[in-house]
């Protein structure tokens, strides 16, 4: 098979993304990653990231594909499980110390957790776009936005409550397990009671 026919399915199979990490995996060289670009017309989204012309851009899988470190968590995260309906601020959670100075320059909010809570409730979803990206489940996103209530819109937070307590998907122990561990049971305990 010709590099240009690999390239080409990685792309398509990649919604009209390509990576030169990727690619190189592959086997294909840089300078012909480079040709490839450039013979395509593709747009140079980030440092070794392509969209090609005809692709839908999707926001935050150009985040999450130029930052590997990150997980979608708070209003993003209610957004991607259906519990918001507005247009999110962009919401990533990193590990503490993690320089995450570039993302805060371009309006990305930052919320720092410690190591051993950063991998808590992730999972894997796909944006509007259909492209697989990491973001919290629902458990852990609840408990995140309880957690931060009081820098939240309130009708944001009102929202999403309803939204996941009326949800068929819902999992009310892994709810509490996550409440215990964030040391928030009382607060949880105190919501679920009301809405259910």
């Amino acid at each position: 098979m010709s590099k240009y026919k690999l390239l080409d399915q990685l792309v398509d199979k990649n919604n009209g993304y390509l990576c030169t990490s990727w690619a190189i995996t592959e086997g294909v060289s840089k300078p012909t990653i480079s040709k490839y670009v450039n013979d395509r017309k593709m747009e140079r989204v980030t440092k070794g990231i392509y969209l090609s012309n005809n692709a839908w851009p999707d926001d935050l899988y150009q985040i999450y594909l130029a930052n590997k470190s990150i997980i979608f968590s708070h209003e993003t995260a209610l957004s991607l499980h259906g519990l918001m309906e507005r247009e999110p601020i962009t919401s990533v959670t990193v590990k503490k110390g993690y320089n995450a100075t570039h993302l805060r320059l371009r309006n990305i909010h930052v919320y720092q957790i410690k190591p051993d809570l950063f991998e808590l409730g992730a999972t894997e979803i796909q944006t509007f776009f259909g492209n697989t990206v990491k973001s919290y489940d629902m458990e852990r996103t609840i408990c995140d936005i309880i957690r931060n209530k009081n820098n939240m819109d309130i009708q944001i937070f009102q929202y999403a409550m309803k939204e996941y307590m009326s949800s068929r998907k819902k999992n009310l122990n892994q709810l509490m397990y996550y409440a215990k561990t964030f040391n928030i049971e009382n607060k949880i305990k105190t919501y679920t009671e009301v809405m259910l």
